[in-house]
């Protein structure tokens, strides 16, 4: 018998994978590619598949599970805890990008409600290109990707009252009636959520995980997330935020990291299918006859939404730089829009031409997002170049009392720390210790606000920028040691420093090896790469291990340092570096519990039992009754029970410690 959803599955996967493969080879993210299977297969595009309507039923269960792992991830403490950032940042950046919209499409003359809905599609970003590209890149922890992701998290959460709110747009205004009662059963529906996530689900949970049974415990996730789902689609709401919900309350758990790792894999297989079915809605035919409306289209959301991250980062009180960068990142429509925009279908707001246009131009944003944001930094740099008044470059904030002498006309001969991590923490603590003058620099507000309460000499600017650099006397530092986790900053602040004078040293603190030769290129003195720092003490705790002395461990350090981790490097190019010949002694030292009652052993004295002789062990220790005795003498006794520290041979360890056991 020929089931044809199975026929179709089969060339949906296989097509995906070529697509994909081929758009990895070519650095493009993985869900343009399912867009582009969708496109291709759709029956608007080769009628590749023919089950269309059970592609998008397996479709929705992959919007449900996508739902259910965000509300795993966001717990309601952290919902009530969020930073500044995600509030105000994230409130500023949808805010201002669903009043731009609404403001345009209502002068066009779309309705109130269309011109609001179509506000909430371009204010959405897509989380899955950004966070792969940033975790890609290392800016993650980069101001401009903290801000990023601080508004992309607010998306996220945003999107659902978005859901919540797409049915009262549907009506024009004369049903109150209907409005008023579907926020009645939000509210029950919301109660109803807190109280299992306060009583029911943790219960039954704990019940579930006491059996040790994991199919079990799979099962009882997944029948939550779909219970509720339907619970809440059958009260008028929609099943995705049902599936969020499920996911919030389970997150209240101690079993919520174990039920993300179960559905983990499922929503990446139904997700794909979602995406791929959001492709076979576009009308290739279409999109070539309105190419010109489509792209204009296109460079008008970029713009609002580049104009709205702009206000949002800038209200944060971050420089020019960080601002255009992360607004050059969040430019594009995300992937919740496209859920939000079969909710416009289904309630009538959006018609066939309108989701058409919307569709088209969010795949092209998405698909240009890639080259955009590898550019950013670039567009950045050459935008920093511009005139800026000096008042503009740098706010000081006021130091402690114990460093007003040290303001920035009298600076000379000082450190400059450019970075307010933990790294530059720690330089400045030991600065202040040393006291050596110094003074830090760093661009994030709760970064300054930090410094101010540890009582460090801190001024509030952005090191990529010349003038800030010129202000703060970087021609007379003695040095300028540069912490932040910004690969791509750390190369242009190098650059600059040079720029100015060659007099000071610079010492550069980078995550990755692959960016050290660049560093010195540039102009960097020292450059201190985390994974090599990090082999190296791993490495000085295996030699502590197998008792390599102390000091031959220390001059192995110093000439690995000193020949700049050429020698850890995958094709090491030591040159005149002489490597120690490191003596590994076989020695071990271990605890053994004195098991057997050996008459050979047990109640005689050391000097009786002969150990060295015998067996090639000495005791340095032995633990009896809770007792430790570190003094052992030739006339002290092994009884049975006793925990005893013994050194030796691992085979001399191990012929010992089968005697005794």
């Amino acid at each position: 018998m020929e089931i044809p959803i199975i026929q179709d599955i089969v060339v949906i996967l296989t097509l995906s994978v070529a697509v994909i493969y081929l758009f990895q080879r070519l650095k493009l993210p993985s869900i343009l590619g399912l867009l582009i299977t969708g496109v291709i297969a759709g029956p608007k595009g080769f009628s590749l598949v023919r089950a269309v309507h059970e592609v998008e039923t397996i479709a929705e269960i992959g919007v449900i599970l996508l739902l259910f792992i965000i509300g795993l991830e966001f717990s309601l403490k952290t919902l009530a805890t969020l930073k500044r950032a995600i509030l105000l940042g994230g409130t500023l950046q949808v805010g201002g990008a669903i009043g731009i919209v609404f403001l345009a499409a209502w002068l066009l003359g779309y309705d109130w409600n269309q011109a609001v809905f179509l506000g909430f599609l371009v204010s959405l970003s897509s989380t899955a290109i950004i966070l792969k590209m940033l975790q890609a890149k290392g800016e993650t922890n980069a101001p401009h990707g903290r801000m990023a992701l601080s508004i992309l998290i607010f998306q996220d959460i945003i999107v659902v009252p978005m859901m919540l709110f797409a049915p009262m747009l549907s009506s024009d205004g004369s049903d109150t009636g209907n409005i008023w009662w579907l926020l009645l059963k939000a509210v029950v529906v919301v109660a109803a959520v807190l109280f299992g996530a306060s009583y029911l689900i943790p219960r039954v949970l704990h019940a579930v995980a006491k059996t040790k049974n994991r199919e079990l415990f799979i099962l009882t996730v997944i029948v939550i997330c779909l219970v509720v789902a339907w619970g809440t689609n059958q009260a008028g709401l929609s099943l995705a935020l049902g599936a969020f919900l499920a996911g919030l309350i389970i997150s209240e758990s101690e079993y919520s990291y174990q039920a993300t790792g179960i559905v983990l894999p499922l929503r990446e297989i139904f997700t794909s299918f979602f995406f791929v079915s959001i492709g076979m809605l576009l009308d290739m035919t279409f999109f070539i006859s309105h190419i010109g409306t489509i792209l204009l289209l296109a460079l008008a959301v970029a713009f609002i939404k580049i104009v709205a991250t702009s206000i949002a980062v800038m209200a944060l009180r971050y420089p020019r730089r960080t601002i255009i960068i992360t607004a050059l990142t969040l430019f594009q429509v995300g992937e919740f829009s496209f859920i939000l925009a079969a909710v416009g279908v289904q309630y009538n707001i959006l018609d066939d031409m309108m989701q058409q246009y919307f569709l088209a131009t969010s795949i092209l944003t998405m698909a240009v997002t890639p080259f955009v944001v590898d550019k950013a930094a670039d567009i950045s740099q050459w935008w920093m170049k511009q005139a800026l008044p000096k008042k503009f470059a740098l706010t000081k904030l006021a130091p402690n009392a114990s460093q007003e002498d040290l303001t920035a006309e009298n600076l000379k001969d000082h450190a400059i720390i450019i970075g307010y991590g933990l790294n530059g923490q720690n330089v400045a603590r030991a600065a202040r210790n040393a006291n050596i003058p110094y003074v830090v620099l760093e661009l994030n507000p709760e970064g300054v606000q930090l410094a101010r309460k540890e009582g460090d000499p801190v001024y509030f600017g952005d090191a990529t920028n010349e003038v800030v650099l010129e202000h703060l006397k970087v021609y007379s530092a003695r040095v300028a040691v540069i912490t932040i986790t910004d690969p791509i900053g750390a190369r242009h602040v190098v650059q600059h420093i040079r720029n100015i004078c060659n007099t000071v040293h610079i010492i550069v603190r980078t995550r990755y090896v692959r960016d050290m030769d660049e560093l010195y290129q540039l102009g960097a003195s020292e450059v201190v790469p985390e994974e090599f720092e990090t082999s190296v003490e791993i490495f000085t705790r295996m030699l502590n291990k197998y008792l390599v002395p102390q000091d031959e461990i220390e001059s192995f350090i110093r000439q690995v340092q000193n020949n700049g981790y050429n020698s850890l490097r995958p094709n090491p190019n030591l040159g005149s570096m002489q490597m120690p010949a490191l003596s590994i002694a076989d020695i071990n030292i271990t605890c053994l519990k004195i098991q057997h009652n050996d008459n050979e052993i047990v109640g005689k004295t050391l000097k009786e039992a002969g150990l060295r002789a015998r067996y090639g062990i000495t005791i340095a220790a032995i633990e009896r009754d809770h007792t430790f005795l570190a003094q052992i003498l030739p006339d002290t006794r092994i009884l049975q029970g006793d925990k005893v520290y013994v050194i030796g041979a691992s085979e001399a360890l191990a012929g010992f410690g089968a005697k005794v056991r």
